[in-house]
């Protein structure tokens, strides 16, 4: 069989490779076309469970369901997850094979290169097309030297490139033009056009900015898509910036998360009868993707914490899932969280652990090994008795139950190193299907804590725990279908503002 494969690259990150790669393989999976997404080497801490038991980036696993797949290791052989300001473990289909300094994995590529190329060719035998998403900028210098992100990888299979840009930053031609005057000849010559993403306003202004583009490099501008609100498919790594719940909190002024002051957090639900939820943005924190369907949820208020800011009023709060949980343990004690948890506690608000949080809610946490830093042990915020020690081979699981109170289907997936054993364990969150007991609940029942990542697109499940949390007569809200309906939106919108006829032509699919 014969296999075409594009790359989609950026001038920046963020600039929306990994919308494009979606929105490409939906309008060619309507087409009848057998296309799979490819990200070579992923640097993310939002992350998914294949149906193989690997771990992949959270943005390939949206691909493929746009594909309409289930997601693979071999669709991103390479991810890495920071656990350091210059460290990050690095995962090789789907597999941790270890921690690394960024300096000692860029002198040494070699099995990742391998990796990649493997991957590659298993899914040229099973797909039509296969259409792969870059990472950062192929004009990252000080990367380039065996690079496997970008033009590297696009040399070694010799496939065309798609050069994406974001004008809604500013600087679009200085960003395209400027991206390829760092391209060796080759590379250059290897990208067959441009797409201009997240365009507002009247498009007959723009071009003879497009024009000019044109004539000054010789490459096709093959479409301006315009800016869509309101799309959401989830974030590669940073919190999302256009939620619209973004990063709360007044700075602090003295130490207000030490002082008293119930009558903030006795008020009740907020504006309009929404639940209001807070969730600490973590130094490492990973799969913030577990948040979504709360943040988009129409009954519900969710912010961010930022950093140094005093939390706002809440009724539930939510530790997440981290990379390196004792340091941001020890990161949340600094910032006053531990008194802060307290008086919420005391004063009736509901507190959640997700993956680690729930390790933090526990009584210890142990990393003998060294797996997420330093060997050592933290004491935890001892809400839940239990311990948890951090062991060398990840837990990774896509896992089915129900709710421990009230029976309603919930499904998720586990990927931890830590094992946790305590009594409060005997008092699941959960009932696993494979006959395992998940997470916790406090003897108040005011706490609950759970290993399960993507708890709350289950609707009913999320409709429960919302009730739970205080609010009064919630609604299920479907996740999936939403995710559903806007990958149909963005492949109309490439559809209608693509040059699709060209595209499919680069993919040997124009026929």
């Amino acid at each position: 069989m014969s296999t075409t494969t594009l790359m989609i690259q950026g001038t920046t990150s963020d600039a929306g490779k990994s919308t494009v790669v979606a929105g490409l393989c939906r309008v060619l999976r309507r087409r009848g076309v057998r296309v799979a997404p490819f990200k070579p080497q992923n640097m993310a801490l939002n992350s998914a469970v294949t149906a193989d038991g690997g771990e992949i980036g959270r943005a390939q696993a949206v691909q493929a369901q746009a594909a309409g797949l289930a997601a693979h290791t071999d669709m991103n052989p390479v991810l890495l997850k920071p656990n350091s300001d210059t460290g990050a473990q690095v995962i090789i289909h789907g597999r941790a094979v270890g921690n690394m300094e960024a300096a000692a994995y860029h002198d040494d590529k070699r099995v990742a290169h391998e990796a990649v190329l493997a991957s590659h060719r298993r899914l040229a035998m099973q797909y039509q097309i296969i259409v792969v998403e870059g990472a950062g900028s192929p004009a990252e210098i000080n990367l380039r030297a065996g690079d496997i992100a970008n033009m590297g990888f696009a040399e070694a299979v010799d496939c065309p490139v798609l050069l994406v840009a974001d004008i809604d930053r500013g600087g679009v031609f200085a960003h395209l033009v400027g991206t390829l005057a760092l391209l060796s000849e080759s590379e250059q010559a290897r990208v067959r056009g441009f797409i201009i993403n997240r365009f507002r306003g009247d498009i007959t202004l723009l071009q003879d900015g497009l024009d000019w583009l044109e004539e000054r490099t010789g490459k096709p501008v093959l479409g301006v898509l315009p800016y869509l609100p309101g799309l959401h498919l989830e974030a590669e790594d940073s919190l999302p910036s256009s939620s619209p719940h973004p990063l709360a909190g007044a700075p602090k002024a003295g130490n207000p998360l030490g002082a008293e002051a119930p009558a903030e957090l006795t008020q009740g639900l907020g504006e309009r009868g929404k639940l209001r939820v807070i969730v600490p943005a973590l130094p490492h924190i990973s799969n913030h993707t577990d948040f979504d369907p709360l943040r988009l949820h129409p009954q519900v208020t969710l912010h961010w914490v930022a950093p140094d800011a005093a939390p706002p009023p809440a009724d539930w709060i939510i530790l997440p899932g981290s990379k390196n949980v004792r340091a941001d343990l020890d990161w949340l004690r600094a910032q006053g969280w531990e008194d802060y948890l307290a008086r919420h506690l005391r004063y009736g608000g509901k507190l959640m652990g997700i993956c680690g949080g729930l390790q933090m809610l526990g009584s210890a946490l142990h990393d003998p090994h060294g797996i997420e830093g330093a060997p050592g042990s933290s004491t935890g915020f001892g809400y839940l008795d239990f311990a948890t020690t951090l062991q060398p081979h990840k837990q990774l699981r896509n896992v089915q139950g129900r709710l421990a109170q009230g029976g309603m289907p919930v499904s998720g997936y586990e990927i931890h190193a830590g094992v946790s054993e305590g009594s409060t364990l005997q008092r699941p969150f959960a009932q696993l299907d494979d006959g395992r007991m998940d997470g916790a609940i406090s003897d108040d029942g005011q706490i609950v804590a759970t290993y399960l990542h993507g708890v709350f697109e289950s609707p009913q499940a999320c409709a429960a725990l919302l009730g739970w949390a205080g609010l009064q007569a919630p609604q299920p809200f479907d996740y999936h279908a939403l995710r559903e309906r806007n990958l149909e939106r963005l492949a109309d919108t490439l559809e209608t503002h693509l040059d699709m006829q060209r595209i499919l032509q680069l993919c040997g699919a124009d026929a």
